[in-house]
């Protein structure tokens, strides 16, 4: 289990450096669950590797065979005496390099044989341990840059919490206004209201704004189970992720724990909430769609925006004019997203019949694995999974639900929709069995 684990996250790693090779290492750290210094290292491994070289994944063993050697407690002493009382007239604390320069000269450790330490990082490690050295969070702030207008188009959910809860039915998020903003212009684009927003019903919004303003060459959201599927958005690609990757539109998930990379969505949420929520205070869902309808105009028509790209004006009045879109294709080749996961891994546990679930199949691996994790490898390429255990190859298995021929774009889109109704009835099951295994 362990072993198949750590091969997706390096191939996963391996895939984030080739979409996305402006992240941070924190970032890439975040999304894949691991350590910044784990990332580091694996960096410089897929840099390294031959492209294509498929064995880097597997790793090395890279373990020291002796152990490291161990500061005499004397050697230990010295070196915070020295950082503590600065020797010769110093007039200020040594670092690691100045220790180690005034080591060799230290009167008390010019008789001793043993090596003394020659490694900055030795000492830092000393001064580190015995709370010489504090270590400050330094979070590095960039300043983002606008793309054009309708390049990018962000959009999320916001929560009306003054519409009391439903005695028989939902408790939270009564209703939820679904909103699509322009990255370049600050432009309200599009705000849907409902009280049911689930997988299926916010895939219908999107084809809605898609069908309405045409195909924005990228449109960026966060990890939202209804956007992603899974909570975490590295499972297999949701019905949204291959609405907008078989349309040629790149879906752009935000990092975890990264609001500022939705920013402009969320900043909209901010006004919308303290100029329109909290004032009007809506109890049903006619009101919050009249007090939105409202201020919808007001704020693109009407309220001056403080964002560099507006100048203190309303976005319509900053920007009159804005590209039209490339209209929704007549005919959509239904498996164009499966090119864009080759060569992705996805680790499932096989269950008692023998089989695992990936999205809406069942693929059958063994009964001798019940129990047992593989690592399943997309070949878009053969429309296969390559099925691995333990760094060896079980089986091949064809991809299911493939309709290898092109649909008309309605027909398409019921599809997908329909998929996504699945997809939220599994994971209400889930829960569910969840929570009887709880009780």
């Amino acid at each position: 289990m362990q072993q198949e684990h750590w091969i997706a996250d390096r191939a996963m790693l391996q895939r984030l450096l080739q979409l996305h090779p402006e992240w941070t290492q924190q970032e890439l750290a975040d999304w894949i669950g691991r350590s910044k210094g784990w990332v580091k290292k694996w960096v410089k491994r897929l840099r390294e590797a031959t492209p294509g070289d498929t064995r880097v994944l597997l790793g090395k063993p890279l373990g020291r065979t002796t152990p490291y050697p161990q500061t005499d407690l004397q050697v230990e002493e010295r070196v915070l005496a020295i950082r503590d009382a600065p020797p010769e007239n110093l007039q200020r604390t040594p670092g690691p390099r100045a220790i180690l320069y005034y080591l060799p000269r230290d009167p008390e450790l010019q008789q001793r044989t043993e090596t003394l330490p020659r490694s900055t990082r030795t000492i830092w490690k000393i001064l580190r341990r015995n709370d010489r050295i504090s270590q400050k969070k330094q979070r590095k702030r960039k300043p983002l840059e606008r793309p054009l207008p309708l390049q990018e188009v962000q959009m999320d959910f916001k929560d009306v919490s003054s519409v009391p809860a439903d005695p028989a039915g939902k408790q939270q998020h009564v209703v939820e206004v679904f909103n699509f903003v322009d990255a370049g212009t600050s432009i309200l684009l599009d705000a849907q209201i409902q009280a049911d927003f689930h997988a299926q019903t916010a895939l219908e919004a999107v084809i809605h704004f898609l069908q309405r303003y045409g195909s924005p060459p990228k449109m960026t959201f966060d990890r939202d189970p209804r956007f992603v599927g899974g909570a975490t958005g590295r499972d297999f690609p949701s019905p949204l992720v291959r609405l907008l990757l078989c349309l040629g539109i790149q879906p752009n998930i935000c990092p975890p724990h990264r609001p500022d990379k939705n920013a402009f969505v969320e900043r909209y949420h901010r006004t919308y909430n303290q100029e329109c929520l909290q004032v009007h205070r809506p109890h049903t869902l006619e009101q919050v769609r009249e007090i939105t309808e409202a201020f919808v105009i007001h704020y693109n028509a009407e309220r001056p925006n403080q964002a560099l790209s507006c100048r203190n004006q309303p976005p319509q009045m900053a920007f009159p004019a804005i590209p039209k879109l490339p209209a929704l294709p007549a005919v959509v080749d239904p498996d164009a997203w499966l090119q864009e996961i080759h060569g992705q891994h996805f680790i499932r546990k096989v269950r008692q019949n023998g089989t695992v679930r990936i999205a809406e199949g069942s693929y059958y691996i063994h009964m001798k694995m019940i129990g047992q994790y593989v690592d399943l490898c997309v070949d878009a390429h053969e429309q296969v999974f390559v099925v691995w255990h333990q760094q060896r190859i079980l089986k091949q298995v064809p991809i299911k639900g493939l309709h290898k021929s092109m649909l008309p774009f309605e027909q398409f889109a019921t599809l997908i929709c329909q998929q996504a109704l699945s997809e939220q009835r599994r994971l209400l099951q889930a829960q569910q069995e969840a929570a009887t295994a709880v009780l």
